[in-house]
């Protein structure tokens, strides 16, 4: 990603990206198989014994445990761990070769690509996107569980600009509500986070004057407010501290806090699932990437009625070429099982995260049937 302006094609949705790995992608302390089958026929289908462990988004975290008890119900042999310390650090880890994959809500960049090439191989990595939701701007406000808000004014909060609820950027925008002179205490990431790239680039494409910071991953030094780590720690931060505005997964808040509905055109929308999904329909397949690389750019500046444009597309980064058989097998089980109807529906249940569509649901199994073994 790294862009002002992810779009996601029509075909390319959204999948869920967890982080797997092994020892790397490839490397030594492989685990055992039973099996001895090609990596590209029938890793969905044989029996498969052996441990993927991996990190990344701790946006996943819900949508992955559901994933772990579905694969492992049909591959008993198998084990699946994961370590939600967030996209930055789970690309590290992935990059570095300590993992076989890594859950990201950013693609890897241009340089990351290049870096992947030694643990890839000259094809590099695959970004498949998996796991979609929207990123929900949270309020804790006694008695109010929806706040209208234009970007420009989110950023002002964020940028400490705008201090207090009553203030009158934000009271024009919602007349009905009676809103406090409590202070605001805005609550962002404190790890290297996708969510946080994933809101600064909303805020850079629709109030770059008014944020000024440009697309962060990491939260920009000198502006006020509190900091937690991971989607659980901003959550409960927010949710213990009267006044605050945060932003986190709407997998994630749950119904005790409020939510902002964010301007689009000449109305508010409330971030949904479904509004979310409308947006990822605008979107397109990153230009210049690898066939089976499904990296996707979404529009945030759409004015289209009904779309949601804070939204967050999860990604699983696999090698396209692994170091040994097992390897590849198991990460291409379970990537399979991941974009499949039954594990898809497991995440929507866990997670509330909105199922791939059936176009999307193929490409990414092309893309994972794709991985191969190096010769």
């Amino acid at each position: 990603m790294h862009k002002n302006m992810q779009r996601i094609g029509a075909g390319v949705a959204f999948l869920s990206i967890a982080a797997l790995g092994l020892t790397a992608c490839g490397g030594s302390n492989n685990p055992t198989s039973d099996s001895s089958g090609s990596a590209s026929g029938d890793a969905d289908t044989k029996q498969l014994s052996g441990t993927l462990s991996g990190s990344g988004a701790s946006s996943q975290e819900a949508a992955i445990a559901a994933w772990q008890n579905g694969f492992t119900s049909t591959q008993s042999g198998a084990q699946v761990q994961y370590n939600p310390v967030g996209s930055g650090a789970g690309r590290k880890a992935f990059l570095a070769g300590q993992v076989a994959f890594a859950g990201s809500d950013a693609a890897l960049a241009g340089d990351e690509q290049t870096q992947a090439q030694k643990q890839c191989g000259d094809g590099g990595a695959l970004n498949i996107p998996a796991y979609v939701s929207p990123v929900a701007v949270t309020v804790n406000l006694d008695g109010i569980k929806e706040v209208n808000l234009d970007g420009p004014t989110i950023a002002k909060i964020f940028a400490g600009e705008i201090t207090q609820w009553d203030d009158k950027a934000i009271t024009e925008q919602n007349p009905d509500a009676d809103l406090p002179s409590t202070k605001i205490t805005p609550i962002h990431r404190s790890d290297d986070s996708g969510t946080t790239e994933n809101f600064t680039e909303y805020l850079d494409a629709v109030a770059k004057d008014e944020w000024g910071e440009g697309v962060v991953e990491t939260w920009p030094k000198g502006f006020g407010g509190e900091s937690a780590q991971g989607t659980s720690g901003v959550v409960k931060l927010a949710g213990s501290t009267e006044g605050s505005i945060a932003y986190a997964d709407l997998s994630a808040v749950g119904d005790d806090l409020g939510k902002v509905a964010v301007k689009v055109g000449d109305e508010y929308q409330a971030p949904t699932e479904e509004a979310a999904a409308k947006n990822v329909e605008l979107a397109e397949k990153v230009e210049g990437t690898e066939e089976n690389d499904l990296a996707l750019e979404l529009d945030r500046t759409s004015q289209e009625a009904g779309q949601y444009p804070i939204v967050l597309v999860s990604y699983h980064v696999y090698c396209s070429t692994y170091k040994d058989q097992n390897t590849a097998d198991l990460v291409k089980a379970f990537g399979t099982y991941v974009v499949s109807d039954e594990g898809q529906k497991a995440a929507e249940e866990a997670a509330g995260s909105a199922p791939l569509t059936e176009t999307t649901a193929e490409q990414a199994k092309t893309a994972i049937d794709s991985i191969t073994v190096a010769k």
